[in-house]
């Protein structure tokens, strides 16, 4: 097999398929990526056996063939080369040679055929979205997923298609985020699956702020997102989602306004001097005010004060102030609401005139 190939042409497929090949693997094969050629098309593809990415490009000077070569140190050869670089592959009894100018490169390889194949997404719901709509979702819900909990469930998005509704939940046990976008998805039984942490991360490095359709395609145990020429097929966890409904507070007796960013500037400072474990913060509401209070096992101490929109009596809780910080970060009005019941009761955060995303906060002793 070979082809011709420039540079810039080759480099972002190439580092889409190499973005999910972890650099540790129990199976050699699996540090490489599967390169294939038929007509004048180029295809690459990575995996992780949990997560699969697919890429093309345009060649020329075309033979026929698949090779799978070490991912990594292919994308590093592509990317220190020259701008403007031609660049020839070509595979020679077993070898993989590069050439471009005056460099030359032998790669080891590894038959095409003990590349791990993915299982065909057949069956389920097929439905599409926007860029900006399924980055949107991700990115105001992604940073609530739990990191290897034993609740494997968790370790995911839930994302739920319900009438003309895509919804993205994530939770960590101690927070929760809820957004939802309006689609014409046609799907008139709801389907809810979770997709796992790895492949909402890659959908989210490679989505864009576009009005391009994304075609989402998915079944019991598969995931198959297909965009600009890449195609990220993931499975899904097998598992039961928590009631999320039941965890969203539908009555706060105690509502407070406040300008976000005045909010997350004061917060953010004040978790200067927090506890590097626990990361507690003490909120005090009064009449008007918001005082933030932190200390730490050093005996240092923060505190910061700022003017809310609040009328109630005196009242103290507290949270991690990174929860909080997070949600503030994800939020995109300039105001935001907090709705608080009692220091034993979770707070409902969101943006005064959004309906669509929610966030709640466990609260925490200190």
């Amino acid at each position: 097999m070979k082809f011709r190939v420039s540079r810039e042409t080759l480099l972002r497929p190439l580092q889409v398929a190499g973005g999910v090949v972890e650099r540790r693997q129990t199976l050699p094969i699996l540090s490489n990526i599967l390169v294939q050629v038929s007509g004048d098309t180029l295809t690459m593809t990575g995996t992780d056996l949990e997560v699969e990415l697919t890429a093309t490009a345009q060649v020329s000077d075309v033979e026929a063939g698949e090779i799978t070569v070490p991912a990594k140190k292919f994308v590093d050869i592509c990317k220190s080369l020259p701008e403007g670089a031609e660049l020839e592959f070509r595979v020679d009894e077993g070898k993989a040679l590069v050439r471009s100018g005056r460099s030359r490169f032998s790669l080891a390889t590894l038959p095409a055929n003990d590349f791990p194949a993915t299982d065909d997404v057949g069956g389920g719901i097929e439905f599409t979205l926007t860029h900006v709509q399924l980055k949107t979702l991700i990115e105001r819900t992604q940073f609530c997923m739990a990191n290897q909990d034993v609740r494997y469930y968790l370790n995911g998005m839930l994302l739920e298609i319900d009438r003309d509704v895509v919804r993205a939940v994530a939770t960590d046990g101690h927070r929760l985020a809820y957004s939802e976008i309006g689609a014409e998805v046609g799907v008139s039984v709801k389907h809810q699956v979770i997709v796992p942490r790895k492949g909402v991360g890659e959908l989210g490095r490679l989505l864009g702020d576009r009005e391009e359709r994304v075609n989402v395609r998915m079944n019991a145990n598969h995931i198959r997102v297909d965009f600009d020429g890449i195609v990220m097929t993931s499975k899904l966890i097998d598992g039961r989602f928590p009631d999320y409904e039941r965890v969203i507070p539908r009555q706060s007796d105690k509502q407070v306004v406040a300008d976000r960013e005045t909010l997350r500037q004061a917060l953010a400072r004040a978790a200067i001097l927090s506890n590097e474990k626990y990361r507690g913060v003490r909120i005090e509401f009064s009449s008007g005010k918001l005082r933030a209070l932190v200390s730490n096992p050093e005996q240092e101490e923060a505190e910061e004060e700022i003017e809310v929109d609040y009328q109630g009596d005196l009242f103290e809780i507290g949270f991690n102030v990174s929860y909080v910080l997070e949600a503030l970060n994800a939020v995109r009005e300039d105001r935001v609401r907090l709705g608080l019941t009692d220091a034993n009761s979770s707070c409902l955060l969101q943006g005064l005139e959004d309906k669509a995303t929610r966030y709640v906060i466990m609260p925490m002793r200190l």
